[in-house]
């Protein structure tokens, strides 16, 4: 495990310092793009700002709330479909139709419907981050073990009780990596509502950074963004070890 550790760092380090020599000899100006050292040491600098902080909990905030939407809709909606096949059926031609669509395509509508605060970043990280979680969801119910699904049927169990006793812990592993899939897609459109709307978070910060003349201040806080990311998904991936300790794909990972 340390050895892998080790290497992951060596390669993050090594692109960091060709980058850094990339600027320094003048192969990009330094004006557009500042060396590594003097963006980190903005980055830095940002850490014990008050403004930095706010910003960061602004875009935590349309993530969980996007995210905990996504979830609330999108993990009882696909057991549900994926537990009938009639249904299923029925309702994979509209979910592969609407699946597609890019949600920054609904940008305008979510200004139209909500303006430009907290709501509009909400409505687009919630309705982007659905998909992954709704399919992931149908795809862990219809794999369930066909003995078991028709054990179950034999003996009457009650919809509710298959859902909940049989369906779900066949699903879960499933709806882990939607999570995760999910995480990411809802903090890519919170960051997106942020650069392209205005709405206060990360996203907002770098444009006005940007418009400012400020390169490595954005790139400080690109880098943060893409820190955030990575911290968000090392967090979700432990809960699901944690979680799922008992699922073979993670015995072989612990071994």
């Amino acid at each position: 495990m340390l050895g892998r550790w080790a290497q992951g760092w060596i390669g993050v380090i090594g692109i960091l310092v060709l980058l850094e020599l990339i600027v320094r000899v003048g192969i990009i100006p330094s004006r557009y793009f500042p060396p590594m050292t003097t963006t980190f040491g903005t980055l830095f600098e940002q850490l014990g700002q008050a403004s930095f902080w706010e910003a960061v909990l602004q875009t935590l905030q349309g993530w969980a709330l996007g995210l905990g939407i996504a979830a609330l809709i999108g993990i009882p909606l696909g057991m549900l479909v994926g537990a009938n096949l009639l249904v299923y059926r029925g309702l994979r031609p509209i979910i592969e139709f609407l699946r597609p669509i890019p949600s920054v395509a609904l940008i305008p509508l979510a200004i139209l419907i909500y303006g430009t605060g907290m709501e509009s970043k909400v409505f687009l990280a919630a309705f982007a981050s659905t998909w992954p979680l709704l399919i992931q969801s149908i795809y862990g119910v219809r794999d369930l073990d066909p003995v078991q699904r028709e054990t179950a049927q034999s003996f009457r169990i009650p919809l509710r009780d298959r859902l909940l006793k049989v369906s779900l812990p066949a699903a879960i592993p499933y709806i882990a990596t939607g999570l995760r899939i999910s995480s990411a897609t809802a903090l890519v459109l919170a960051v997106t509502a942020e650069l392209v709307i205005g709405a206060p978070g990360l996203g907002r910060a770098i444009n006005t950074a940007r418009a400012g003349g400020v390169p490595d201040l954005m790139y400080a806080l690109t880098i943060a963004t893409g820190l955030l990311g990575w911290f968000l998904n090392v967090v979700l991936s432990r809960i699901e070890a944690r979680a799922l300790h008992w699922h073979p794909s993670h015995r072989e990972v612990a071994q």
